[in-house]
């Protein structure tokens, strides 16, 4: 089984032939058949390789959603390079930290971001900077002192052989957010995004001819892997946005007829805003996945009302994405849970410090995961990688959860972030739950801050975009509903907007400033 050709430019030379007009790629005014995907990937690999591009190379790609994205994976896969995507809001030194990490051969950068990438060019590794054509200008991108355009390297003619790719070879690099530390290159492997596919076509009402909407970043493992690969590779439509916008994602949901979409919280929240939202119909929508960030029941209600099912998931770029999900048939008895375990993923708690089992109910553990779509660890980082699984290899995720009487899974914080309150662990989560039902609240994360008495407290950072606040008595009169008293904020600071980070999660190295600071 393990020589296997899982690649998917193999899929897509195989659809090519079998269905080659296929509706593959929608992006602005442009679509793109399954035959053109394949050639115009074939043709990119062929770039590649006269840059020089061969087997295990890194090749970066800066720039937002487009179908060239998409394409540059494809074009990795063929010549069984590593596709390494960026993270579009990194700064110079940033995005040449990344670089010289991975040891880049060549990095593809659409037109308005090259400039950021000036002062580091002659500062890394990397042989080649080519201008990424975006698809939608209608021209390539202008020529550029020391850059080659991609439109004016190689062709469809100077592309090699695809080569095979099995279920052990390296097919990505997806670099962590980095707010705790350094990033780190996370390995996810072609068996990874295999068998994380067949994860969710198991359990998610997935099709061959679905039409996925790609609105969240593909530089992230979320927008790229949940649900955007698996409908290209199969047959499907993938309608692409290169960015997040509230009022076209909701008229894109009922024009394309959209069956499966990926986002997290914020995003939907953004769209349940939006005018005609009440009357939307939006049945249509048989797949949609929400995770990344804690999920509010009432936002979960307000989509099953309007006839779409939006089932929480956890994961990690580790487990490339999803390791959990909530069925279909819960998300309203269930709401706030991260569900079970998916169907070839599986997962424990643990005591943080013994490393002991936990079976019992509503008792916190780490939550510890095991399967073929989990990363083999960290690029070139043996100790990070060590330090990140067990003996006996399974993955430390550092997320702390407790499970119901029925075995659902709800995630109630970071190790990193429980707070110790007098001796007492207070779970941010927990407490952010209680506090969510709040008039005017439309998110709200909670953090410690320093206390003489009791060593930390609870601070809640409310996001009120109206800018009316509860006081700090109808806070803790709220949470003390569901909450014990000394898990309740003795500090409350509010905002228009939460400070978050590219895929929608809050920051909480910037919301721990905010909390001091208030």
């Amino acid at each position: 089984m393990t020589d296997v050709d899982i690649s998917p430019a193999t899929a897509i030379a195989h659809l090519a032939r079998r269905a080659p007009l296929t509706m593959s790629i929608r992006y602005e005014d442009r679509t793109l058949t399954a035959a053109q995907v394949h050639d115009e990937a074939a043709r990119l690999a062929g770039v590649l390789a006269a840059a020089g591009v061969t087997l295990g190379d890194r090749v970066a790609y800066l720039g937002s959603n487009s179908p060239t994205l998409l394409l540059t994976l494809l074009a990795c896969a063929r010549l069984g390079a590593v596709f390494v995507p960026l993270n579009v809001r990194l700064v110079a030194g940033e995005i040449r930290y990344v670089l010289a990490r991975c040891g880049a051969h060549t990095v593809l950068v659409e037109a308005d971001l090259a400039d950021r990438c000036e002062p580091i060019t002659r500062k890394t590794p990397v042989r080649r900077w080519l201008l990424a054509d975006d698809g939608a200008s209608g021209a390539p991108p202008a020529p550029r002192p020391g850059w080659a355009r991609t439109t004016d390297v190689g062709g469809l003619g100077d592309a090699p052989p695809a080569l095979p790719r099995t279920f052990d070879d390296l097919a990505v690099l997806m670099h962590t957010s980095g707010t705790t530390g350094r990033p780190k290159g996370v390995m996810l492997t072609h068996g990874n995004l295999w068998w994380s596919a067949v994860n969710i076509d198991e359990v998610f009402d997935t099709r061959n001819d679905d039409v996925n909407l790609a609105v969240a970043p593909l530089f992230h493992i979320g927008g790229l892997n949940a649900f955007t690969l698996r409908t290209l590779v199969r047959g499907g439509t993938v309608v692409v946005r290169r960015r997040f916008d509230a009022e076209r994602t909701l008229a894109d949901l009922a024009r394309h007829h959209v069956t499966s979409v990926f986002g997290v919280p914020v995003m939907f929240a953004a769209v349940a805003r939006c005018p005609g939202f009440g009357d939307a119909d939006l049945s249509g929508v048989r797949a949609a996945i929400v995770a990344g960030a804690p999920v509010p029941a009432p936002l979960i209600a307000e989509y099953a009302d309007r006839g779409m099912l939006l089932q929480q998931a956890w994961g990690m770029t580790e487990t490339a994405p999803a390791a959990t999900y909530l069925p279909a048939s819960r998300t309203r008895d269930k709401a706030g849970s991260a569900g079970v375990p998916m169907p070839y993923t599986r997962i424990r708690l643990v005591d943080p410090v013994s490393g002991r089992d936990i079976d019992d109910t509503r008792t916190a553990g780490e939550l510890l995961v095991h399967g073929p779509n989990v990363t083999p660890g960290y690029w070139d980082d043996p100790d990070a990688t060590r330090a990140a699984f067990t003996d006996d290899g399974w993955l430390r995720t550092g997320d702390l959860a407790e499970r119901d009487s029925e075995g659902f899974i709800s995630i109630v914080g970071r190790r990193t972030e429980v707070i110790n309150s007098g001796g007492e662990n207070v779970y941010p989560m927990e407490v952010e739950r209680a506090l969510r039902i709040l008039p005017g609240v439309t998110d709200v994360a909670v953090v410690g801050v320093p206390d003489p008495v009791w060593g930390e407290t609870v601070a809640a950072v409310l996001e009120c975009p109206d800018g009316a606040a509860p006081s700090l008595e109808d806070v803790r009169e709220v949470a003390a509903r569901t909450i014990a008293r000394y898990k309740l904020p003795t500090r409350v600071i509010s905002v228009r907007e939460l400070p978050r980070d590219a895929t929608g999660k809050v920051d909480r190295c910037a919301l721990r400033a905010v909390a001091l600071c208030g």
